[in-house]
């Protein structure tokens, strides 16, 4: 469990004391659904994040006043470390959570000796690929028609960056 204290907020306003990191239950699922929900056109069922956990993915929230208000979802194995999701609620986006979010994924694969991590973007979603540009990611590659989308399928970024 960490603090936020521990991380550097972007421009100092997220209230480092209010907010900590934890594993995800199976109990943080209502949470962590509505704030999918709220966020994706194209959500992930209650079954994909049970199974995340089933499998023993790391699976995390941060949480303020025992409240989910973001959450992520990784792989590491073979030296990498493959980002699934990370999402924020959508009251505390542009404050430095996401940052905060990425920033703990990377220790947390660094701790489990990965050397390289890797993650998909929509193409579309200009403010996640700028956090990860500013976090030492690259472009490496695009897969074609990757996400679903209102009109057909959507590419997505494949962005990479070295441990």
């Amino acid at each position: 469990m960490r603090n936020m204290d521990d991380f550097p907020a972007r421009d100092g306003r997220v209230s480092g004391a209010d907010y900590r990191f934890r594993k995800m239950s199976e109990q943080d699922l209502a949470e962590v659904l509505a704030i999918e929900h709220e966020t994706y056109e194209f959500p992930w069922s209650e079954m994909i994040f049970k199974d995340c956990l089933r499998v023993n993915y790391h699976c995390y929230v941060i949480e303020s006043a025992q409240q989910v208000k973001g959450y992520s979802v990784m792989t590491v194995a073979a030296g990498e470390s493959h980002i699934l999701n990370i999402c924020v609620d959508k009251s505390l986006r542009g404050f430095g959570v996401g940052h905060c979010m990425l920033v703990h994924l990377v220790e947390q694969a660094r701790s489990h000796r990965a050397e390289m991590m890797l993650l998909e973007v929509r193409a579309s979603n200009k403010i996640a690929i700028e956090l990860y540009l500013r976090n030492e990611f690259n472009e490496i590659g695009r897969r074609n028609a990757y996400y679903p989308a209102k009109k057909g399928r959507e590419d997505a970024l494949i962005l990479a960056r070295i441990l």
